[in-house]
């Protein structure tokens, strides 16, 4: 038994991780390359907006909050253990993180039960689609369950998480600091790793050609020639 839990743990935090960056980097430029139209989140907000509107942003500020966390705790290690050397510091980060990671669930919970409910909706929803909704809800299942039950995850992230992620990246995997997790932090980890290799196969993709040139663009003045219908009428 401990021979299969050793090579299992190999290929899980081992093999996977590369196998999935491979599948991204790859399929991400590939899709660019030859499916150039298809670089969009295929959004159906024409096709229902109220609920559209009620699902997204809550999953969207959700996500990003959460997301943005990971990514300091992965560069910003050190930082972030000086700022929870406060602990009214530490349980404000952790009842903020917990916060958006329930406003992701309500989010991405109603995007599912929206595309479920209307027949319209489910038309345009692919295999894909159901299968990356179905990796999004285990992803954020299990850091919630990570989040209540193995509390204080921003400080042993940093210490544990961390190094193993940097270990990647360096190409010399610390397998066995990510063995040594809870199943469901493994969970959570194996979870990501497969949202990552399956990404270039998803609307996901349009988070990489987002029109940021909005951001600083100059800006527009627009002009009404035309009769106003709010002045037609009177």
């Amino acid at each position: 038994m401990n021979g299969i839990a050793h090579y299992l743990d190999q290929l899980l935090f081992g093999a996977l991780p590369y196998a999935a960056l491979l599948l991204f980097f790859v399929g991400t430029i590939y899709r660019y390359r030859a499916q150039t139209f298809s670089y969009s989140s295929l959004s159906s907000q024409f096709l229902e907006n109220r609920q559209h509107f009620w699902a997204l942003v809550p999953f969207h500020y959700g996500i990003l909050v959460v997301l943005g966390g990971h990514l300091v705790a992965f560069l910003l290690p050190r930082q972030l253990m000086a700022w929870n050397g406060v602990p009214v510091r530490l349980y404000g980060l952790e009842v903020t993180a917990l916060a958006f990671g329930l406003l992701t669930l309500v989010g991405l919970t109603a995007i599912v039960v929206r595309r479920l409910r209307d027949p319209k909706l489910r038309v345009v929803t692919s295999r894909a689609d159901w299968v990356l909704y179905a990796l999004l809800l285990l992803s954020v299942a299990t850091g919630l369950e990570t989040a209540i039950f193995h509390r204080w995850g921003s400080s042993w992230f940093p210490t544990t998480m961390t190094p193993y992620l940097w270990s990647i990246v360096k190409l010399s995997p610390e397998v066995g600091l990510a063995a040594a997790m809870p199943w469901a932090v493994k969970l959570h980890l194996v979870n990501a790793w497969l949202v990552i290799g399956f990404f270039p196969f998803t609307r996901l993709v349009h988070v990489l050609v987002v029109p940021n040139m909005y951001l600083w663009r100059k800006r527009q003045v627009v002009r009404w020639y035309g009769t106003k219908p709010s002045t037609a009428n009177h």
